[in-house]
């Protein structure tokens, strides 16, 4: 799906009922934006961080949806180990950069070095979803991809972007803005993916429980 313009996802199912019964949802993340989707969207939740060490996991040998789609389940199964009996989303964001996997600057100077490579071509944004309760033996995993079309920065624009320092804890050291973006040009699919979490493909996977 081609998206000439940066618009909003649908809004999705309010509640999820499991065996006739409503589930606690637990958001296995502390990002802010993955909270707001969520939230706008109507859900009831709450949200913990996961304890895992994202830098343990090898990106080695291993393709980015692959990559996205291991650390959500870690990330999920981590906080449904200590709540058994909800319904824990854990989400990954990585950007696939002709195949190498870019994640989560580490200072600045690595965060220049990312903004110059990815904003000179086009490059994939892949979220992976994982929904695990263990109550009842749930485990679901799958991603979501996004092509980025990038506008063309200056070396300026590029310095103000590093100084700003809004390129910290993001996956490929930007965040998509929905409207006037500054970095984006147009993009090819989900645009909740790009923000950090596919609401569309969420929707999905819920909706199996739901049925």
């Amino acid at each position: 799906m081609q998206e000439d313009s940066l618009s909003r996802a649908p809004q999705v199912i309010l509640m999820v009922t499991l065996e006739r019964h409503p589930v606690s949802i637990i958001l296995a993340s502390a990002s802010p934006r993955r909270k707001q989707l969520l939230t706008e969207a109507g859900y009831k939740f709450t949200s913990l961080c996961p304890e895992i060490d994202e830098l343990a996991f090898a990106t080695d040998d291993v393709r980015p949806c692959e990559y996205a789609e291991k650390l959500a389940l870690a990330k999920a199964k981590n906080v449904a180990a200590k709540h058994p009996r909800c319904l824990v989303i854990g989400a990954d964001t990585v950007v696939d950069f002709n195949g190498q996997i870019i994640g989560k600057p580490a200072n600045a100077k690595e965060a220049e070095q990312i903004t110059k490579k990815l904003f000179s071509a086009p490059h994939k944004v892949i979220t992976g979803v994982a929904i695990v309760r263990l109550s009842n033996g749930i485990e679901m995993t799958e991603s979501d991809t996004t092509t980025v079309y990038p506008k063309k920065l200056t070396a300026e624009q590029i310095g103000e972007h590093i100084k700003s320092e809004s390129w910290r804890d993001k996956a490929g050291a930007y965040a998509i803005q929905e409207k006037n973006d500054k970095f984006v040009e147009r993009i090819e699919g989900s645009l909740t993916n790009v923000m950090g979490l596919p609401m569309e493909l969420l929707q999905r996977l819920l909706k199996r429980f739901t049925d």
